[in-house]
């Protein structure tokens, strides 16, 4: 989730080496990936993936029945930019899959709205799930591995109703009152089984590779700890609490709708083996001891980096690799859950930013937020950036390109025997060229983990085309094609052709490199009212510049 430092200001720390770039600032010579044929990720080592995500919620219109829809619907909550059509992606889904092609893309991870298949609990919509399978019978005709994330940060409104969070009548057909309610929350763990279960009886002919959920810190921190997503509660006062109680029924949904697939799913859609192969996406960041702008070395601040990166990088997998739980968040696993034990095939590695982190009172030490990019000194977490065109306004982040390298040798040195893929990367920008550098960037980064060690099995582009961007609307330009959210037209970006070149030829050249790669400054950003809906510019012409459409909030 992309705006999660800027809308909860709270998680968080480093690996001490994260503050190095591991790209040489002249990049020389062409990067090679291997084949991806029958042993393909996440099953087969060695292979090599090329994709692109996105997200439900973010790209289909009509989705009515979310939790997202009531939350952002001026006619009811309010909340925040209203989601709307997004960028038309239920309607134009088939459409859509000749974009993966025209980019020579093997791979697309996408999510299946619940809401859509399950509008009231029980009630299951058969032209939804009809809906599902044209899509998956037309990315098997282009060629292209389906990657299903079932759990990504939407649900129906009858698993928590933003609009009762109360809960005052206690847990019913119409709002199970959700993760964080003592009776509730399992029920909506056994609900979330029975949906992963039915996707993969229906589906699993065709799909291999399942994500249970996106992201589950910043969702949970999002949704149950800063009240900044549906269903809107605040827990973060005493974070062991009922926030806690969500954090341990989340893991339960995971460890659940693992084995729920793996029973369901016994077709070798691919022929590689395995039937299914189950993982989850994973949050990192490039987290920095800092103080005042400096980074710090005082035991205070490295501490607080320590402690939360146990938080926010280590927790949740650590969980389900050991079976128990962390409950007072001490970084020892002291409660033990044995059913959650050995339920992760794989992981997504989701990176986009880097951040101070200083010491505080309280389990949750203090981060950098906007605006400690304007002077540093806003803020004793702020720590000044290692060049200002890494800075990501309209997010209020920095994205050091040069981050992802790193944080993937680390997770590889953790858990050698577990399979990565990054399947979030990406940047919100106007500018052509500054997208196709952030590509380059990660994929150099990949190859320096790979060759370093690390099993890691694809790269996956956050997004195939622009959408909505949570608290953010649509003003953030995160696709590989941008949208006209007038007429909903997809445009290449220099980033969707740059990424194409090195897809068609699994090669990302000398000269690419020497053009886009490197650990130097990045294509400034021009100075764009981030009210208006704009188009990618700097992309050959492409676009025209700056269009003038309307905000989808």
């Amino acid at each position: 989730m992309r705006d999660l430092l800027a809308l909860t200001s709270l998680v968080i720390t480093s690996l001490g080496a994260l503050g190095c770039s591991s790209t040489p600032s002249t990049p020389s010579g062409d990067i090679v990936f291997g084949a991806f044929g029958s042993s393909s990720a996440p099953s087969g080592k060695g292979s090599f993936r090329f994709g692109a995500s996105s997200a439900a919620t973010q790209i289909e219109d009509g989705n009515t029945h979310t939790d997202w829809y009531e939350w952002t619907n001026p006619a009811q909550l309010n909340r925040s930019p209203f989601v709307g059509a997004a960028s038309d992606g239920y309607t134009m889904a088939i459409e859509d899959v000749k974009l993966l092609s025209e980019l020579h893309l093997d791979s697309y991870r996408f999510s299946m709205e619940w809401a859509r298949i399950e509008p009231q609990q029980g009630v299951i919509d058969e032209s939804v799930l009809q809906h599902y399978s044209d899509l998956l019978d037309a990315l098997k005709a282009a060629g292209i591995r389906p990657n299903v994330t079932i759990h990504h940060f939407s649900n129906p409104v009858w698993v928590d109703d933003p609009a009762d969070i109360s809960c005052t009548n206690g847990p019913s057909a119409t709002n199970l009152c959700g993760l964080d309610h003592p009776t509730g929350g399992p029920m909506v763990v056994a609900a979330m089984a029975a949906h992963a279960k039915l996707l993969a009886e229906r589906f699993g002919d065709r799909v291999d590779d399942w994500a249970t959920l996106n992201e589950p810190v910043n969702y949970l921190l999002a949704a149950y700890g800063a009240a900044k997503y549906p269903p809107g509660k605040f827990d973060l006062e005493d974070i062991t609490g009922t926030f806690m109680t969500a954090l341990r029924n989340y893991l339960a949904a995971h460890a659940a709708m693992y084995k729920a697939i793996k029973a369901a799913d016994t077709i070798d859609a691919d022929g590689d083996g395995v039937a299914a192969s189950v993982g989850l996406t994973k949050e990192a960041a490039e987290w920095v001891a800092a103080s005042n702008g400096v980074i710090s070395t005082d035991p205070i601040d490295l501490g607080a980096r320590e402690r939360i990166l146990w938080v926010y990088q280590y927790l949740f997998v650590e969980a389900l690799r050991q079976g128990g739980l962390d409950p007072m968040l001490t970084g020892t696993i002291t409660e033990p859950h044995p059913e959650w034990k050995d339920t992760l095939d794989w992981l997504g590695v989701q990176y986009y930013f880097r951040a101070g982190v200083t010491g505080s009172p309280g389990i949750i030490p203090t981060i950098n937020a906007t605006p400690c990019y304007t002077g540093f000194g806003e803020g004793t977490a702020c720590i000044a950036p290692l060049d200002p065109t890494y800075q990501v306004a309209l997010m209020g982040y920095e994205e050091d390109p040069n981050g992802l390298g790193p944080i993937l040798q680390d997770f590889s040195t953790r858990w050698p025997d577990l399979p990565l893929i990054v399947t979030e990367s990406g940047i919100a920008t106007q500018v052509g060229a500054r997208r196709a550098e952030i590509l380059v960037r990660a994929l150099e980064q990949i190859d320096t983990a790979r060759k370093a060690g690390a099993d890691v099995r694809g790269y996956y582009h956050w997004s195939i085309y622009d959408n909505f961007e949570w608290s953010y609307g649509t003003v953030p330009k995160f696709g590989l094609y941008t949208v006209d959210y007038a007429t909903f037209a997809r445009t290449p970006t220099e980033g969707a052709t740059v990424f194409g070149q090195i897809a068609q030829g699994r090669d990302l050249t000398a000269a690419l490199r020497q053009q886009y790669g490197g650990a130097g400054p990045l294509t400034p950003e021009p100075v764009i009212d981030a009210g208006a809906d704009a188009g990618e510019v700097g992309d050959g012409g492409s676009d025209g510049g700056v269009d003038g459409g309307a905000d989808g909030g």
